[in-house]
Order: C-alpha cells, then sequence, then structure tokens
C-alpha cells in the first residue's frame, strides 16, 4: 500500500471525514481526555495530580534488549521498585498522597518478555489491602503468565504489538516473531484480562512499516480498547536523529483502526512527539474521530469545544477509556 499518495491525496480528508462518522455513529459526539502523572500537564483547561497515577519499573532502568528507539531511557522515567517489598512500601506511600492507580512496567528479558513472576502476590496485595488499580505492560506473554497475572487481580494488561519481523529483528534487537505476538494477544484475550493492546508509529526508523499487520491481528480479537502512540526520537540512543512520523501517517493509522476495527474505542496514547508536531497530530486525531487523547494540545481541545464534542478530563491511564464511555 502507498501510504504516501493516499495521505497526499485530496481525498484525505474524506478519509478523516469517514472515519469521524464512524466513530461518532457508535460511540457519539465526546472525546475523553487523560492526564496521569507520568508527566506534569497544567494549561487554562485541567492540571493534573503528581501522584494520582504514577508509572513504576519492575526493573529500574535495567533492560537486556536495549533497543534503539529507547536504550532504556524511557524506564528512567519511571519510579524504580525491583523488588516485591519495594513494590508494596512504594505503593503504600502512592496511596498515602492520594495515588487511585499505577502502571507497571520494567525493562524485557531477552525472550521480549517482562519479569513480574515474582510480583504477582504483591499485585494481589496492593489490590487487597491498598486498594490500587495495577495496569501492567507486559511484553511478550504465553498462557500460564496471563492466567497468573488473571489471578494476581491486576486491572487491565497492555501490550505493544509489533507486526515487522524487520522491526522487531532491527529495532527490539529481539529473537522473535510476529507470531510470537500474536500468540500472546491469543493469550491474553483467552485470560479473560481486559487488555489494550498499543500499536507505535514509525517505529522502523521512521517510516511506516508493518502497522496495518499490527491492526489486523489485533482485530482478530477483542481488545477493550486500543491505544495508538507514535516513535519519539530520544536523546542518546541510537535513533536520537531520526525524523518521527508525520502527523499525517499517525492519523492515517488512527483511520486504518478505525476502518478494521469499528466497534473499538480507539485513544491517542501519551508517547508522541511534542511542540508543533503535536499540535497537528493532536488535531487531525480529533477530525478522525479519535475517543480520547493523552495530555491533548490545547488545540485539539479548543477544536474540540468548537465542534461542540462533550469534553471530560481524568488522571489515569488513557488505556482505562473503555471503564469510562
Amino acid at each position: 500500500m502507498n501510504y504516501n499518495a493516499t495521505i497526499a491525496s485530496k481525498s484525505f480528508d474524506t478519509i478523516l471525514a469517514n472515519s469521524r462518522k464512524a466513530s461518532w455513529s457508535f460511540f457519539g459526539k465526546k472525546i475523553y481526555f487523560y492526564a496521569p502523572s507520568f508527566v506534569p500537564y497544567d494549561n487554562q483547561y485541567f492540571t493534573s495530580s503528581r501522584t494520582t497515577f504514577p508509572s513504576i519499573s519492575l526493573s529500574g532502568s535495567s533492560c537486556a534488549l536495549g533497543c534503539k528507539h529507547c536504550g532504556g531511557k524511557v524506564l528512567e522515567t519511571m519510579i524504580p521498585a525491583t523488588s516485591p517489598k519495594k513494590l508494596f512500601e512504594t505503593c503504600r506511600i502512592l496511596k498515602n498522597k492520594g495515588c487511585k492507580g499505577c502502571l507497571i512496567s520494567g525493562g524485557c528479558l531477552p525472550n521480549g518478555s517482562v519479569p513480574f513472576e515474582k510480583f504477582l502476590d504483591t499485585f494481589n496485595r496492593i489490590k487487597r489491602e491498598l486498594g490500587l488499580n495495577i495496569i501492567v505492560h507486559t511484553g511478550i506473554i504465553d498462557e500460564k503468565a496471563a492466567k497468573q497475572l488473571k489471578e494476581a487481580g491486576i486491572a487491565a494488561a497492555l501490550i505493544d504489538i509489533v507486526g515487522s519481523e524487520d522491526t522487531i529483528r532491527e529495532i527490539y534487537r529481539l529473537n522473535a516473531s510476529i507470531e510470537d505476538y500474536n500468540a500472546s494477544l491469543r493469550a491474553l484475550n483467552q485470560s479473560g484480562i481486559p487488555f489494550i493492546p498499543h500499536v507505535v508509529v514509525g517505529l522502523h526508523y521512521g517510516k511506516l512499516k508493518g502497522e496495518t499487520r499490527s491492526l489486523e491481528m489485533i482485530s482478530k480479537y477483542t481488545p477493550k480498547a486500543l491505544v495508538i502512540i507514535a516513535f519519539i526520537p530520544i536523546k542518546n540512543t541510537v535513533m536520537g536523529t531520526i525524523t518521527p512520523p508525520t502527523s499525517k501517517e499517525i492519523a492515517y493509522i488512527i483511520t486504518e483502526a478505525r476502518r478494521m476495527l469499528p466497534e473499538t474505542p480507539l485513544v491517542l496514547g501519551c508517547m508522541r512527539p511534542l511542540g508543533k508536531h503535536r499540535t497537528r497530530t493532536d488535531t487531525l486525531a480529533i477530525k478522525a474521530g479519535i475517543n480520547a487523547i493523552a495530555f491533548p494540545d490545547i488545540a485539539a481541545i479548543e477544536l474540540a469545544k468548537s465542534m461542540r464534542l462533550d469534553i471530560k478530563f481524568f488522571q489515569k491511564c488513557c488505556s482505562q477509556l473503555y471503564e469510562d464511555l
């Protein structure tokens, strides 16, 4: 498929309009905005708390893969909690500061999974004693691990889905296949855990490669929502000087997601370029009928208001959109 020809064509506005119409016909004329505690968010429309919904890394800044786009830098922005005792104590302190839940992630093992097995009892204890919602970013996962997470009582599972063998090998530096991601989707689907796949636009050196294949895989299952995010060049990483995908390319993947998953809530997630790029991306996402945006640009909020959309703000992970619709 020639993405660039489609995006550059005069019919792209029609594609956006059709996507928006399909979204509104199923979900209504509404848009939900999310501002968890991952980064500060403060403007005339909303100010977020720094403790309501933070992110925690079970591995600190350590990751066995050293992916070209991240190099462990994203993990450095999270609260480290590398033992069950530390995790519970961290959550207890956060609870006392007003925390309602947290996103738990971590660096991957060589097989692409996140090492959460020794924390399973702690997840259950956090839910039971502190009443916090635990959302786990799983990485590649099998049926046994998915069942364990279900039994641990987590609120939801997140997973990045990659639809290109080249991207898996070259960017993730992972000896895995597309089928491993398909099997992960199947395992989560069968487990009964609410799961929310993520698709990273432009992960392959800023170019579109495999995103529609990812959407095709996801469309075979019943996720609670789908999050679209985009590659961001991070300083001091292998891909730190790579140009990110264009706003139109991100919007195009949103419209493809709506076409393939017409009844699935779509979210523009927190990982996407800042500045004028974000302004363009967020406004195009509104025009494409996105159901939610994390940390929305002011221009997108104002566009939503001008379109008379029902607007609500939430201080939690955008993946929980399915609970709010």
